[in-house]
This record gives C-alpha cells, structure tokens and sequence, in this order.
C-alpha cells in the first residue's frame, strides 16, 4: 500500500514485525501519528496460544510483489499496456466502417475526397487521416405542397387566368454522383425542393386552370421535370429526376365551395353538350340515310325510265322497218293488236253482213245479263 515501508509499518506506524509486543509498546516503531498503535487484537502467539488471522495489508503487499516479479518494467508498464490496448481498438473501430446495400462511401484524407467511391461490404482507412460521408443512392421522394384540408400555404400558386389553386406533388430522384452531391452543394434537399416548387409554379403561371385540375397534369408534370433536371444539372448536384407526380389539386378553402359549384356547372355543361351532339348525329344519320334512299330510288327510276324508253324506241323501230317493206298489212296488223287489246275484256258478238235473219235467234236476254258485268259490243267484220 502507499503508506506501507521497509519495516512493514501501518498507517499508525506499527507493522507486523512488531506484533509479539504489547498493544500498549511505545517504541518508535510501534507508535502511530498520535504516539499510539492500533488496538491490536488479545491471545497473540506468544500470549493466547490461538492462531492470528493473516494481515490484509501484508496478502496485498505479498500480491504487488509477486506481480513486479512478473512484469519487470513495474505497475507503470501495465498500465501503459492496458491504455495502449484500448485505444488500438477504439482506433479500429473507427478505422473500420461498413456501407450498406443500399449506400455508396466517399473517404477523404485531410478533407479532400479520394477518386475511389466505396461499394457496399466492409471497408478500412486510415483514421483520423481519413474520414468516410456515405450517401443513400436507391430511389428517394420529397414531398411538396400540402393537403387542401391543411392550413398551410405552401402549395398555393397563380395560374395563366390569374386563379389560385393548391398543388401538392412529389419527386422522385436518385443521386448518380455522390462526390458532386456531397460537395457541390451545401444542402441538396433543400435546394431541390427550392427549385422544384419554382419550377412547378413557372409552368402552372403560364396555363389555365382547367389544364392543372383535368385536362393536361401529365404534360406539366414532364414540364417541370425537365426544368428540374436542367437546373440541377447546372448546379452539378450529382441529382437524376426519375418522375414528377402531381397527386393532388384544390382550390383553396375560402373558395372551395363556389369553385365546386363552377366545376359541378361545367360538368352539367359538357353533358348537355354530349347529349346534343349525340341527337344531332342520330338525326343527321337518319337524315342522311334516307338522304341516301331517295337518291337510290330516283336513280333507279331514272334507270327504268331511260330503260323503257329505249324499248319502247327500239321496238318502234322495229315496226318502222317492218312498216316500210308492207304498209298495209303492218297497218292492218297494228289495227287488230290494238282492237285486241282494247276488245280482250268485253263481251263481243260479232255478226258477218252476208248472213242475214240471225238476230232473233240469239239469247240476247243472256248476253245481256252477262254483260252487266262487262262491255258488250258488236263489231262488224270488215268494218274499219
């Protein structure tokens, strides 16, 4: 112990070479610092004839010394080898660093970054020379703009016909650089979210509303995602835009209620136009088929006419030349087609001139109850 000699002596002076004499010895070695040892136990070996326990202090004494017989540069050296031991594994751990699957290591020396970028696995450098900034490189979204049932005002923006609407949207990047992602810029999410809400309100400023809520959400997401990619190229941000997805549009809440009447109206607007344009095609289509059956029909009557009369031409000319070789017998050929034809229905009695009396023997009363019925006639042979 700190307070032990050569003798052996205690904190109050006496040792263990001194412990035959009585508890109450004043030899100077036997004193303590106020001219008296320790109270000393009674029945020593020389007085009891027990055995006295043994010393702590001296078993502690007896350890330090068995301990320098073994390490012969002292208690020092133990305890530089215990220190030099715990700091070589906190060096190694630091030493030591790991990047994960889905991360890529930068390491520099002295601040400045190395050409080599760390793949995922276990990786060693030379701490505290070097130091390693890790960057996650899989597929990341930020958010921007609020829900309309919030009262945040970060997505409310002016449209091309000077209305307010609010719009929340996401984008979607990679980072393919991780030394310009690091070093280029102080804060790369930060600004990201800076230029994209610039660029989402330059391309909704210059379009109408109804683009932004219906009509065109695609075409102005890929607007502003090429604005986006074009201004952190320029900035060297070490950032690839992925998409631009435009989730939500609203019109604020002071004017969500008359912007939802505007849209219902629009809504029963463009019905009543469908509507109409589907009887119009209906009725043009009807009118249109029968424009087409009536055309059909004339052209077929032009044809049967036209068909008629060339008949009608031809056979005329037919009879014209048979007329020029024999008029009379054409004419009289004529004359009895034709009386056959008119007479071919009625109820005829024809009578020859050269017999004579042969009237009252016919069943005239008959005939002419036959007759009721049709057309009597009496036609004379010969007659013309």
């Amino acid at each position: 112990m700190p307070w032990s000699n050569q003798n052996g002596g205690g904190p109050w002076g006496g040792g263990s070479g001194n412990s035959n004499k009585g508890s109450g010895g004043q030899g100077p070695g036997g004193q303590g610092p106020w001219g008296q040892g320790p109270n000393r136990p009674r029945g020593g070996n020389n007085g009891g004839g027990g055995k006295q326990p043994p010393d702590l202090e001296e078993l502690i004494r007896r350890g330090q010394d068995r301990f320098r017989n073994i390490m012969p540069g002292g208690a020092n050296s133990v305890v530089v080898l215990l220190i030099a031991l715990v700091l070589a594994g906190f060096w190694l751990t630091q030493a030591v660093y790991t990047v994960q699957p889905d991360e890529r290591g930068v390491e520099l020396r002295f601040g400045q970054p190395r050409p080599d970028i760390s793949g995922p696995g276990l990786h060693f450098h030379w701490w505290p020379m070097d130091r390693v900034e890790k960057v996650k490189v899989t597929e990341q979204q930020l958010n921007i703009g609020a829900k309309a049932s919030s009262t945040s005002t970060a997505g409310l923006m002016l449209t091309g016909d000077q209305n307010i609407v609010n719009v929340q949207f996401s984008v979607l990047y990679t980072v393919n650089d991780p030394k310009a992602y690091l070093f280029n810029l102080e804060s790369p999410p930060q600004t990201l979210q800076q230029v994209a809400e610039s660029a989402m309100r330059e391309v909704v400023g210059r379009r109408p509303a109804q683009d932004i809520f219906r009509d065109a959400r695609q075409s102005i997401a890929m607007d502003v995602r090429n604005i986006i990619q074009d201004t952190m190229d320029r900035y060297q941000a070490g950032i690839a835009i992925n998409a631009v997805a435009i989730e939500d549009v609203a019109p604020p809440r002071e004017v969500a209620d008359a912007f939802d009447e505007v849209q219902r109206a629009e809504q029963d607007e463009d019905r009543f136009v469908e509507e109409a344009n589907q009887y119009a095609n209906k009725k043009l289509g009807q009118a249109r088929g029968e424009a087409a059956q009536i055309r059909e029909e004339a052209a077929a009557y032009k044809d049967r006419v036209v068909k008629e009369a060339e008949g009608e031409a031809q056979r005329f000319l037919s009879i014209y030349a048979q007329y020029v070789k024999a008029p009379q017998i054409t004419r009289e050929r004529l004359y009895l087609e034709t009386m056959e034809d008119v007479l071919k229905k009625s109820n005829k009695v024809i009578l020859d001139d050269n017999q004579k009396g042969v009237t009252p023997y016919l069943p005239l009363n008959e005939l002419g109850r036959i007759g009721a019925s049709g057309t009597t006639a009496t036609t004379k042979q010969g007659g013309k």
